[in-house]
């Protein structure tokens, strides 16, 4: 019995630690799933802060063993280094997000990291962008993750444009537009117009283009994403010197240094450089012209130099990526081969503590069952005993009663011979008066007398017979106790 309780409590314990594990680990996640979705939506306003909230949910996911929770972290952390144009540091994280992603089958997360790994190869080799943007949106139709659905509608359409295709450019930033306005996503909104206001001064609609891109600039303001708008300033700039609007170039060009300082673009505080030498070099004031060129030269190799640096940086750390998931690979193949033992060892354990168990229950309840049998056996025993005892009574009785009536018969015989007698007598008196009165041998009065006498004498002895029917033992026909005693 003290097994049986040991072994409840002991279960009971274990249920307690893994539902207060279940507790934690949802707490957990849940804190982790906040801090990656807060990363996310200030990527565009804080890429620092970005890099801060995804390795403080990486470290946390790290301690919870969230895979997940993980593999969104690093997805956070290289969108963080991707708004800081660190090409290289973003494609590592990427590509061990979509090996965690892959590991816990998150199809929904492999779908987002695509579209990212494509982002970074959209600036440098749009074939291999293109790869990874349809690779995104097949998983994002099949599995309908609609914001995910407008954001690579929107990277294709990017990539045709800059392959110099507007019509398909066009038709993509329609889809995504239709698709951000449907999900009222304002970031998606911006984008899309801006992109598409960029296609539609290439096409030479300027007044289109314009106010497109005017009211993609207004929505980004309310939305504070400087570096946006510090991007639809440059298209705007070049709108406004096409028509030798000098002052609103100017106006717009420097709100665009002033925004793109803002949100630390390296890349497109070279290119207002470039619109400064535009500007000075329409207005005729050549030698600060030249100045602007000088340094936009010097900085164009440094750029040249850096896409290249970009795709080394790229290929080098999806190499490494590579390698390490493949390394990784093998430890989780080892780590799930000890797992998959040390499962079986608990099983086995477990198994044997519950054969055990049986056992000694089994013996416990066959002891039960034994001692339970002797109770039985001894009962029946004592039984017996009393059965033997009143069988030996009833045979004493029986003798006794058998007796008794032996004595009865032969008394009731001998009485029946008594009264035959003695009424035998008077039947033949009756018999020989009837006689002398058919002979007339008697008188009348002496026959009606004696025959009276005679009957009387017949009705005392039934009487009497009766009587002594009635009482036997008093009568003397049954022997009493001395009598019967003396007998034996």
């Amino acid at each position: 019995m003290e097994l049986r309780y040991t072994f409840t409590i002991i279960l009971f314990l274990k249920f307690s630690i893994i539902f207060g594990q279940r507790i934690d680990f949802t707490k957990d996640s849940l804190k982790i799933d906040h801090l990656n979705k807060s990363a996310f939506e200030i990527r565009l306003t804080n890429p620092d802060k970005t890099l801060a909230f995804g390795r403080k949910a990486l470290k946390l996911s790290l301690t919870a063993q969230y895979q997940n929770g993980i593999a969104e972290a690093h997805r956070i952390i290289g969108i963080g280094h991707y708004y800081r144009d660190r090409a290289d540091s973003a494609m590592s994280n990427y590509l061990l997000s979509l090996s965690a992603f892959k590991q816990s089958q998150n199809i929904v997360g492999q779908a987002r990291v695509y579209n990212n790994i494509g982002n970074l190869y959209r600036e440098i080799d749009y074939n291999e962008g293109l790869k990874y943007f349809h690779k995104s949106l097949k998983l994002a139709e099949k599995n309908n993750i609609t914001d995910l659905i407008g954001s690579t509608y929107l990277n294709i359409g990017i990539i045709y444009f800059r392959k110099n295709l507007f019509a398909q450019a066009l038709a993509n930033f329609d889809k995504s537009l239709d698709m951000f306005e449907k999900l009222n996503n304002q970031v998606g909104i911006i984008n899309s117009l801006q992109n598409k206001g960029v296609v539609y001064f290439e096409l030479k609609h300027v007044l289109k283009a314009e106010e497109i891109l005017l009211e993609a600039k207004t929505r980004a303001k309310k939305q504070d994403l400087f570096k946006v708008v510090a991007s639809i300033n440059l298209t705007l700039f070049d709108i406004y010197l096409a028509r030798k609007d000098y002052s609103k170039a100017e106006f717009t060009l420097n709100e665009g240094v002033l925004y793109s300082k803002t949100s630390k673009s390296g890349r497109i505080e070279h290119d207002y450089l470039l619109k400064s030498y535009q500007l000075e070099a329409a207005k005729g004031n050549y030698k600060k012209a030249f100045n602007y060129l000088k340094t936009v030269y010097t900085l164009d190799s440094t750029t040249f130099s850096n896409v290249e640096s970009d795709k080394i940086g790229l290929l080098d750390a999806q190499f490494k990526s590579l390698q390490k998931e493949k390394e990784s690979q093998i430890i989780i193949e080892r780590e799930k081969t000890n797992k998959v033992l040390l499962i079986a060892a608990i099983i086995v354990s477990i198994l044997a503590f519950i054969v055990i168990f049986l056992l000694f229950n089994d013996v416990k309840k066959k002891n039960k069952t034994n001692k339970q049998l002797n109770t039985l056996n001894e009962e029946i025993s004592l039984q017996k005993e009393l059965l033997n005892q009143v069988n030996h009574n009833l045979e004493q009785i029986i003798d006794e009663r058998t007796k008794e009536l032996r004595i009865k018969n032969r008394k009731l015989s001998e009485y029946s011979s008594h009264l035959s007698h003695h009424i035998r007598g008077p039947v033949a008196t009756m018999k020989g008066l009837m006689m002398l009165e058919k002979e007339a041998l008697i008188d009348d009065k002496e026959f009606i007398y004696e025959m009276d006498k005679c009957v009387n004498e017949i009705d005392d002895r039934i009487v009497n017979m009766n009587d002594n029917l009635n009482n036997l033992s008093e009568s003397g026909l049954i022997p009493k106790l001395s009598e019967r005693e003396n007998e034996d």
